[in-house]
């Protein structure tokens, strides 16, 4: 059983537009990163069957009144809630910061940069506004951002960035499960107490 982390109290993971809570990537974490609360969450519109997802500003007040009720629940200050979660689910999380949400951190799995094939679409405009450390998990392959583009969008944090490459992963990084829960856990104790 792993020790407790100072700056982490507790963390929600989110899935991608087309996923659920139980995305192998998600459970794993979960389970790699006890004791430590987890709460892994499917989004309002995915539990009623419906396909696409509402605009953002639905998903972020979603995701806001999900982290407090599960602040609430485990004790913990939202100063202490590390966000994150694939894809579409970790935009969203790092949207709500942007916006003033507490957190302690974010880890953002498989970032959606742009869509593929559109470099110019770049999903940026709120980065500027993160304070808060943040981890970038992603595949080398993967079309929805390059290591180039992200590291290049990524300069424009004012919160510590850290990024970790796996190598020759796709958006959906099958297999790596292994790899991201231990960058996952290395980063959370890296985190300064809150």
């Amino acid at each position: 059983m792993r020790p407790t982390i100072p700056g982490a109290g507790g963390l929600l993971l989110t899935p991608g537009a087309g996923g659920s809570r139980d995305h192998p990537v998600l459970a794993a974490l979960d389970r790699a990163l006890t004791p430590l609360p987890v709460e892994r969450i499917d989004f309002d519109y995915r539990k009623a069957g419906r396909r696409p997802p509402p605009r953002a500003p639905k998903l972020v007040a979603e995701v806001v009144e999900r982290a407090s009720g599960f602040c609430d629940r485990v004790g913990i200050a939202p100063e202490r809630l590390v966000l994150g979660g694939r894809s579409m689910g970790g935009r969203i999380c790092s949207m709500a910061v942007a916006e003033g949400m507490a957190s302690a951190g974010l880890i953002l799995l498989s970032y959606p940069l742009h869509p593929p094939g559109k470099p110019d679409k770049l999903r940026t405009e709120h980065l500027v506004d993160l304070a808060v450390p943040c981890l970038f998990v992603s595949g080398t392959r993967d079309p929805f951002g390059s290591p180039r583009e992200l590291e290049s969008a990524t300069r424009s944090i004012p919160g510590p960035v850290t990024h970790c490459w796996l190598d020759g992963a796709g958006h959906d990084p099958k297999g790596c499960e292994t790899e991201i829960s231990e960058a996952v856990d290395a980063w959370l104790d890296s985190l300064p107490p809150v």
